[in-house]
């Protein structure tokens, strides 16, 4: 390892992170019984204009007087280039602050956003006497977010996860497609011709080097990286294969735009029965090694070494998190 530490953010499970419009107070009874590790109360896009000041109080009034239970609390306020993030901030972090657990942070381009929120909200806890520090999410959705996403990452000791917003970052980096979080047919390789002339097309996942360059600047940043929306909520094959592709890049979470999503991402993100299983087992093995003097040897005709220790600890701990939430 490096002689750099790396510090990891809060051990907050996030498997599922459910969105929730602040102007449909009528949902928020429905979502605090769902099993969902983190629910954000959006007064950002899914939120009219003129429905903005409306929505920011019942979301105050919801996180005081609704039992939430264990679920983890975020706010996605207004972009910095709006004249509704202030009062985002000020309002609820000073009306609701102690039942928040994080800030969502949309469209975030460059670290001087995150100092400038990071600023606002280390005012008010002080003023406000709180003893919990809020938490930060940010969504990279932008080509400027994306080309900055390191120096995001490393912006404050607030960070605790990165969030992919696959929609805005379409549309910021000019992509031909109008979906939110799927494949493209155009996105695939056509093989050469086999011996009777016919030929295959194989999709691709258009988003693949966004999501895996996010997940490189949130892991060496000790933060947890967040797959976003999968638009299409009628179709949990496609959801269930987007979030494996995202816990395969190392994900630990995706968004739920609906209630329905909300256990599949469960599902997708905690380890398997199977997994468990080979992971104990390559515990046990190094263990017995260890006993006889050797770093390395063989289980099940494949070579585990020491970095298999840590693939393995890291999932036995991901159980022990789920089985405590």
């Amino acid at each position: 390892m490096s002689f750099q530490p790396i510090e990891q953010a809060p051990g907050r499970l996030n498997r599922s992170e459910l969105a929730i419009p602040g102007s449909q107070p009528q949902m928020f009874e429905k979502a605090a019984k769902l099993d969902v590790d983190v629910i954000f109360l959006d007064l950002e896009d899914a939120v009219a204009p003129n429905e903005k000041e409306q929505a920011r109080k019942n979301i105050i009034k919801a996180l005081n007087e609704i039992d939430w239970g264990n679920k983890s609390m975020s706010v996605r306020i207004n972009g910095l280039d709006t004249h509704y993030m202030y009062r985002d901030v000020v309002d609820v972090v000073e009306q609701a602050g102690e039942r928040l657990d994080l800030i969502m942070i949309p469209k975030v381009g460059t670290a001087a956003d995150v100092y400038a929120v990071d600023m606002m909200v280390t005012q008010i806890e002080a003023a406000k006497g709180y003893k919990k520090r809020i938490g930060f999410e940010h969504i990279i959705e932008t080509a400027l977010g994306m080309q900055n996403v390191s120096e995001i990452a490393a912006a404050s000791p607030r960070n605790e996860s990165l969030h992919f917003g696959v929609a805005d970052y379409a549309a910021s980096t000019r992509a031909r497609t109008t979906i939110i979080g799927g494949v493209n047919e155009d996105y695939s390789v056509l093989t050469d011709p086999a011996k009777d002339g016919s030929r295959e097309v194989h999709w691709g996942d258009m988003w693949h080097y966004a999501l895996a360059r996010m997940v490189v600047a949130a892991r060496a940043n000790g933060l947890r990286p967040i797959d976003g929306p999968f638009g299409d909520f009628s179709d949990p094959d496609g959801y269930r294969a987007a979030a494996k592709r995202a816990a395969v890049l190392g994900c630990e979470g995706k968004w739920a735009i609906h209630p329905s999503q909300a256990a599949l991402a469960n599902e997708v993100m905690s380890p398997s029965d199977s997994e468990v299983d080979r992971a104990e087992r390559i515990l046990k093995a190094m263990a017995d090694a260890e006993k006889t003097g050797k770093g390395a040897v063989s289980l099940d005709g494949r070579l585990i070494d020491y970095a298999s220790i840590r693939q393995a600890e890291v999932l036995i701990e991901k159980v022990k998190q789920v089985a405590t939430a």
